[in-house]
């Protein structure tokens, strides 16, 4: 299956929340490779690779986020795929 990439920016109460390690736990579950990180705006940033339906999955769960979160707004952009060799939250 051919292999996509998507740049995603989520807002609104998604730090101090377990969102980052929370997605890296959905990310391995669908199989998709990249990154999670906090961002200083207080939004997180994501980097999804995988095949079509396993990225949309997941950019599906992350307009819910983990429980306690509140997401306000996901953008998602098309990004370049860098091979990434499984999931990891950045620092």
């Amino acid at each position: 299956m051919p292999r996509i990439a998507k740049s995603v920016r989520i807002t609104g109460r998604v730090q101090g929340v377990f969102f980052r390690a929370w997605t890296a736990e959905q990310a391995r579950e669908l199989g998709v490779t990249g990154w999670v990180r906090n961002c200083p705006d207080e939004s997180v940033q994501a980097h999804l690779e995988g095949d079509d339906a396993s990225v949309e999955a997941l950019i599906t769960l992350l307009h819910r986020g983990p429980p306690s979160a509140k997401v306000e707004q996901i953008q998602v952009d098309e990004a370049e795929l860098t091979n990434a060799d499984g999931f990891e939250v950045r620092h």
